[in-house]
Protein backbone atom coordinates (compact mmCIF):
# COMPACT_ATOMS: atom_id res chain seq x y z
CA UNK A 1 0.00 0.00 0.00
CA UNK A 2 0.93 3.54 -0.61
CA UNK A 3 2.30 5.12 2.14
CA UNK A 4 -0.03 7.76 3.55
CA UNK A 5 1.02 11.80 2.69
CA UNK A 6 0.20 13.49 6.19
CA UNK A 7 -0.48 17.02 5.56
CA UNK A 8 -1.15 19.82 7.83
CA UNK A 9 -0.73 23.79 7.70
CA UNK A 10 2.92 24.68 8.62
CA UNK A 11 3.93 21.04 8.15
CA UNK A 12 8.21 21.66 7.57
CA UNK A 13 9.62 18.41 5.81
CA UNK A 14 12.43 16.57 3.96
CA UNK A 15 11.81 15.63 0.68
CA UNK A 16 13.76 13.70 -1.60
CA UNK A 17 13.48 12.10 -4.91
CA UNK A 18 15.79 9.89 -6.85
CA UNK A 19 16.23 9.42 -10.32
CA UNK A 20 14.62 6.09 -12.26
CA UNK A 21 16.29 2.77 -11.49
CA UNK A 22 19.40 5.46 -10.27
CA UNK A 23 19.75 7.40 -13.41
CA UNK A 24 21.18 10.74 -13.63
CA UNK A 25 18.18 13.58 -13.85
CA UNK A 26 20.06 16.19 -15.14
CA UNK A 27 21.80 15.95 -17.90
CA UNK A 28 24.18 19.42 -18.19
CA UNK A 29 24.07 22.46 -16.31
CA UNK A 30 20.81 23.72 -18.68
CA UNK A 31 18.94 20.77 -17.19
CA UNK A 32 19.60 21.55 -13.89
CA UNK A 33 18.54 25.70 -14.33
CA UNK A 34 15.33 24.69 -16.06
CA UNK A 35 15.14 22.49 -12.61
CA UNK A 36 15.54 25.54 -10.59
CA UNK A 37 13.05 27.67 -12.83
CA UNK A 38 10.31 24.84 -12.27
CA UNK A 39 11.16 25.13 -8.67
CA UNK A 40 10.84 28.69 -7.89
CA UNK A 41 7.15 29.05 -9.94
CA UNK A 42 6.05 25.89 -7.74
CA UNK A 43 7.31 27.61 -4.92
CA UNK A 44 5.01 30.98 -5.91
CA UNK A 45 2.35 29.43 -7.40
CA UNK A 46 1.50 26.90 -3.87
CA UNK A 47 2.47 29.41 -1.47
CA UNK A 48 5.33 26.99 0.24
CA UNK A 49 8.54 28.29 2.03
CA UNK A 50 11.04 26.41 0.63
CA UNK A 51 13.85 26.89 3.02
CA UNK A 52 16.97 24.86 1.25
CA UNK A 53 17.70 22.90 -1.36
CA UNK A 54 20.58 20.70 -2.90
CA UNK A 55 20.99 19.10 -6.34
CA UNK A 56 22.82 15.92 -6.81
CA UNK A 57 23.50 14.07 -10.32
CA UNK A 58 20.54 11.45 -9.43
CA UNK A 59 18.45 13.00 -6.57
CA UNK A 60 17.43 16.23 -5.26
CA UNK A 61 16.92 17.51 -1.82
CA UNK A 62 14.83 19.67 -0.15
CA UNK A 63 13.45 21.24 2.99
CA UNK A 64 10.21 23.35 2.93
CA UNK A 65 7.38 24.00 4.45
CA UNK A 66 3.96 23.83 3.36
CA UNK A 67 1.60 26.93 4.97
CA UNK A 68 -1.77 25.58 3.10
CA UNK A 69 -1.18 21.84 3.44
CA UNK A 70 -0.52 21.38 0.14
CA UNK A 71 2.28 19.53 -0.74
CA UNK A 72 1.27 17.08 -2.91
CA UNK A 73 0.16 19.63 -5.17
CA UNK A 74 3.44 21.07 -4.97
CA UNK A 75 5.45 18.21 -5.91
CA UNK A 76 3.13 17.19 -8.86
CA UNK A 77 3.50 20.32 -10.18
CA UNK A 78 7.63 20.30 -9.62
CA UNK A 79 7.95 16.43 -10.78
CA UNK A 80 5.26 16.73 -14.00
CA UNK A 81 6.75 19.88 -15.74
CA UNK A 82 9.83 18.82 -15.40
CA UNK A 83 9.78 15.42 -16.35
CA UNK A 84 8.14 16.67 -19.71
CA UNK A 85 10.71 18.80 -20.07
CA UNK A 86 13.04 16.82 -19.84
CA UNK A 87 11.49 14.24 -22.16
CA UNK A 88 10.94 16.49 -24.60
CA UNK A 89 14.68 17.94 -24.77
CA UNK A 90 16.25 14.24 -24.62
CA UNK A 91 14.01 12.63 -26.74
CA UNK A 92 12.78 10.35 -23.91
CA UNK A 93 9.69 8.66 -22.54
CA UNK A 94 8.36 7.29 -19.47
CA UNK A 95 9.51 7.79 -15.45
CA UNK A 96 12.38 10.17 -15.03
CA UNK A 97 11.76 9.44 -11.02
CA UNK A 98 11.93 6.64 -9.18
CA UNK A 99 8.37 5.75 -7.40
CA UNK A 100 6.98 8.67 -5.44
CA UNK A 101 8.69 10.98 -3.65
CA UNK A 102 10.20 10.71 -0.20
CA UNK A 103 8.34 13.15 2.31
CA UNK A 104 9.33 13.01 5.88
CA UNK A 105 8.01 15.06 8.20
CA UNK A 106 9.61 17.60 10.33
CA UNK A 107 9.60 17.99 14.37
CA UNK A 108 10.52 22.02 13.65
CA UNK A 109 12.73 23.94 15.20
CA UNK A 110 14.31 21.53 17.18
CA UNK A 111 15.97 19.23 14.17
CA UNK A 112 16.01 21.90 10.94
CA UNK A 113 19.16 23.64 11.78
CA UNK A 114 20.44 20.13 11.82
CA UNK A 115 18.63 18.70 8.72
CA UNK A 116 19.99 21.82 6.98
CA UNK A 117 23.65 21.05 7.77
CA UNK A 118 23.01 17.25 6.63
CA UNK A 119 21.19 18.58 3.47
CA UNK A 120 24.01 21.02 2.19
CA UNK A 121 26.83 18.31 3.05
CA UNK A 122 25.48 16.41 0.62
CA UNK A 123 27.72 17.17 -2.19
CA UNK A 124 30.83 16.33 -0.08
CA UNK A 125 29.76 13.72 1.85
CA UNK A 126 29.73 11.66 -1.24
CA UNK A 127 33.64 11.80 -1.56
CA UNK A 128 35.72 9.33 0.08
CA UNK A 129 37.39 11.61 3.05
CA UNK A 130 40.79 10.28 2.79
CA UNK A 131 41.15 11.87 -1.01
CA UNK A 132 40.48 15.44 -0.25
CA UNK A 133 41.96 17.23 2.96
CA UNK A 134 39.71 18.56 4.82
CA UNK A 135 40.73 22.29 3.47
CA UNK A 136 39.85 21.11 -0.17
CA UNK A 137 36.16 19.77 0.89
CA UNK A 138 35.33 22.83 2.67
CA UNK A 139 36.43 24.97 -0.54
CA UNK A 140 34.91 22.17 -2.71
CA UNK A 141 31.57 22.83 -0.88
CA UNK A 142 31.54 26.58 -1.22
CA UNK A 143 32.16 25.97 -4.98
CA UNK A 144 29.32 23.75 -5.42
CA UNK A 145 26.90 25.78 -6.98
CA UNK A 146 23.61 23.57 -7.37
CA UNK A 147 22.37 24.43 -3.76
CA UNK A 148 21.37 26.95 -1.47
CA UNK A 149 24.87 26.71 0.34
CA UNK A 150 26.74 29.42 -0.90
CA UNK A 151 23.59 32.17 -0.46
CA UNK A 152 23.23 31.30 2.79
CA UNK A 153 26.99 31.63 3.82
CA UNK A 154 26.94 34.95 1.62
CA UNK A 155 29.28 33.84 -1.31
CA UNK A 156 26.62 34.77 -3.98
CA UNK A 157 23.15 36.68 -3.30
CA UNK A 158 20.09 35.31 -1.91
CA UNK A 159 17.83 33.32 -4.60
CA UNK A 160 13.90 35.16 -4.39
CA UNK A 161 12.54 31.59 -3.72
CA UNK A 162 14.06 30.66 -1.02
CA UNK A 163 12.74 31.45 2.68
CA UNK A 164 16.62 31.99 4.76
CA UNK A 165 15.03 33.35 8.25
CA UNK A 166 14.40 30.49 9.73
CA UNK A 167 17.65 28.32 10.08
CA UNK A 168 19.85 31.63 9.80
CA UNK A 169 17.46 32.89 12.93
CA UNK A 170 19.12 29.76 14.78
CA UNK A 171 22.44 31.53 14.31
CA UNK A 172 21.56 34.60 16.70
CA UNK A 173 21.06 38.30 15.39
CA UNK A 174 23.52 40.46 13.65
CA UNK A 175 25.48 40.56 10.29
CA UNK A 176 28.05 37.55 11.48
CA UNK A 177 24.85 34.77 11.24
CA UNK A 178 25.82 34.16 7.73
CA UNK A 179 29.56 33.36 8.87
CA UNK A 180 28.26 31.39 11.86
CA UNK A 181 26.13 29.40 9.99
CA UNK A 182 29.17 28.54 7.65
CA UNK A 183 31.15 27.49 10.55
CA UNK A 184 28.36 25.12 12.15
CA UNK A 185 28.18 23.56 8.19
CA UNK A 186 31.54 22.98 8.18
CA UNK A 187 32.24 21.47 11.43
CA UNK A 188 30.61 18.66 10.23
CA UNK A 189 33.07 17.91 7.78
CA UNK A 190 35.17 17.03 10.43
CA UNK A 191 33.29 15.24 12.22
CA UNK A 192 29.51 13.15 11.93
CA UNK A 193 26.92 14.56 13.85
CA UNK A 194 25.92 10.54 14.67
CA UNK A 195 23.19 11.84 17.01
CA UNK A 196 20.99 13.32 14.68
CA UNK A 197 21.91 10.45 11.86
CA UNK A 198 20.42 7.93 14.40
CA UNK A 199 17.54 10.04 14.64
CA UNK A 200 17.57 10.76 10.64
CA UNK A 201 17.38 6.53 9.97
CA UNK A 202 15.25 5.89 13.31
CA UNK A 203 11.86 6.51 10.89
CA UNK A 204 11.07 6.17 7.60
CA UNK A 205 8.32 7.95 8.44
CA UNK A 206 9.48 11.22 10.22
CA UNK A 207 12.28 12.70 11.79
CA UNK A 208 11.98 13.98 15.53
CA UNK A 209 12.34 12.74 18.85
CA UNK A 210 10.32 9.25 19.94
CA UNK A 211 7.07 11.26 20.92
CA UNK A 212 7.02 12.62 17.56
CA UNK A 213 7.87 9.71 15.74
CA UNK A 214 5.32 7.73 17.08
CA UNK A 215 2.78 10.10 16.75
CA UNK A 216 2.96 10.12 13.20
CA UNK A 217 3.39 6.28 12.75
CA UNK A 218 -0.21 6.27 14.38
CA UNK A 219 -1.72 8.87 11.63
CA UNK A 220 0.25 6.84 8.84
CA UNK A 221 -1.62 3.63 10.31
CA UNK A 222 -4.63 5.13 10.59
CA UNK A 223 -5.19 5.59 14.12
CA UNK A 224 -6.94 8.46 16.06
CA UNK A 225 -4.94 11.80 16.21
CA UNK A 226 -3.29 14.79 14.39
CA UNK A 227 0.21 14.69 13.46
CA UNK A 228 1.89 17.32 15.93
CA UNK A 229 2.33 20.71 14.70
CA UNK A 230 5.92 21.95 15.29
CA UNK A 231 6.32 24.86 17.32
CA UNK A 232 4.65 27.85 16.02
CA UNK A 233 7.45 30.35 15.41
CA UNK A 234 7.19 33.94 14.54
CA UNK A 235 8.36 32.53 10.63
CA UNK A 236 5.38 30.56 10.28
CA UNK A 237 2.44 31.25 8.43
CA UNK A 238 -0.84 30.64 6.96
CA UNK A 239 -2.03 31.61 3.28
CA UNK A 240 -5.24 33.02 3.77
CA UNK A 241 -8.02 32.32 1.04
CA UNK A 242 -9.07 35.68 -0.88
CA UNK A 243 -12.82 36.14 -1.83
CA UNK A 244 -13.52 35.54 -5.26
CA UNK A 245 -15.37 38.89 -5.71
CA UNK A 246 -12.12 40.69 -4.68
CA UNK A 247 -9.84 38.51 -7.18
CA UNK A 248 -12.20 39.07 -10.57
CA UNK A 249 -12.40 43.07 -9.41
CA UNK A 250 -8.84 43.14 -9.12
CA UNK A 251 -8.24 40.90 -12.09
CA UNK A 252 -10.55 43.12 -14.27
CA UNK A 253 -9.05 46.58 -12.84
CA UNK A 254 -5.73 45.47 -13.86
CA UNK A 255 -6.94 44.05 -17.76
CA UNK A 256 -8.32 47.21 -18.33
CA UNK A 257 -12.00 45.33 -18.56
CA UNK A 258 -15.11 44.78 -17.10
CA UNK A 259 -16.54 41.31 -15.57
CA UNK A 260 -19.53 41.35 -18.19
CA UNK A 261 -16.46 40.75 -20.42
CA UNK A 262 -15.05 37.71 -18.93
CA UNK A 263 -18.49 35.87 -19.77
CA UNK A 264 -18.13 36.65 -23.51
CA UNK A 265 -16.30 34.01 -25.31
CA UNK A 266 -13.63 35.08 -27.84
CA UNK A 267 -11.57 33.45 -30.46
CA UNK A 268 -7.74 33.60 -29.18
CA UNK A 269 -8.40 35.60 -26.13
CA UNK A 270 -6.61 35.44 -23.13
CA UNK A 271 -9.07 37.62 -20.30
CA UNK A 272 -11.39 34.26 -19.33
CA UNK A 273 -7.76 31.72 -18.84
CA UNK A 274 -6.25 34.63 -17.27
CA UNK A 275 -9.27 35.23 -14.76
CA UNK A 276 -9.99 31.17 -14.19
CA UNK A 277 -5.98 31.03 -13.42
CA UNK A 278 -5.95 34.19 -10.71
CA UNK A 279 -9.11 32.54 -9.05
CA UNK A 280 -7.42 29.01 -9.15
CA UNK A 281 -4.49 30.50 -7.33
CA UNK A 282 -5.94 32.82 -4.83
CA UNK A 283 -8.97 31.97 -4.31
Amino acid sequence: ARQLRIEYPGAIYHVTVRGNARQDIFADTHDRERFLRRLSESVETYGVRLYLFCLMPNHVHLVLETPSANLSRFMQSLETGYTVYYNLRHGTVGHLFQGRYKAKPVEGDAYLLRLSRYVHLNPVKTERPDRLSLQQRAARLRRYPWSSYRSYIGAEEELDFVTYGPVLAMEGEGTRRKHRYRNYVEAGLAKDDDEFLAVLNASSEAIGGEAFRVQVKAVCAGLQGKAARPEDVSFRQEVPSVDSEQVLETTCRHLGVCQADLLVKRRNSMLRPIAAMMLAKYA
